[in-house]
């Protein structure tokens, strides 16, 4: 499978279980520099698990597209720098005591994470790619 995601990826992608999304989320967020969200006339997009107010992640506009259907299918995806993401979506996100649900894709509701667990995942991936 390439590292980007693209549309004829997304068959193998949905083979990946929770674990290797993020692994795949977090891999190609820090080689693009980019997180991807979805937008609509009130802001970003939230999801509420059993336990969690939630904000989901892509990344790439592939997959953040991919999902928005039914309901979401008027959101607009939206790419965030991972300098906006660690000066402010982080902090924000811990504020409002929100986790991150990392690449739900159809039929897998993503798993979730605590802000600054994947702000300290990203920063690790980005410091490799770059050493």
């Amino acid at each position: 499978m390439s590292t980007q995601s693209s549309g004829t990826d997304l068959d193998a992608i949905q083979k990946l279980n929770d674990e290797q999304l993020y692994a795949l989320f977090v891999n190609e967020s820090a080689t693009s520099g980019e997180i991807w969200i979805l937008t609509d006339e009130h802001g970003c997009v939230m999801l509420n698990t059993d336990d969690e107010d939630c904000v989901p992640v892509w990344p790439s506009k592939v997959l953040a597209e991919a999902w928005a259907t039914d309901e979401w299918e008027a959101c607009k995806a939206e790419a965030i720098s991972l300098a906006k993401w660690y000066s402010h979506w982080t902090p924000g996100l811990e504020d409002d005591e929100f986790a991150v649900v990392i690449c739900p894709i159809e039929g897998k509701d993503g798993l979730v994470v605590a802000p600054n667990e994947l702000d300290k995942a990203l920063k690790k991936r980005v410091e490799r790619l770059t050493s």
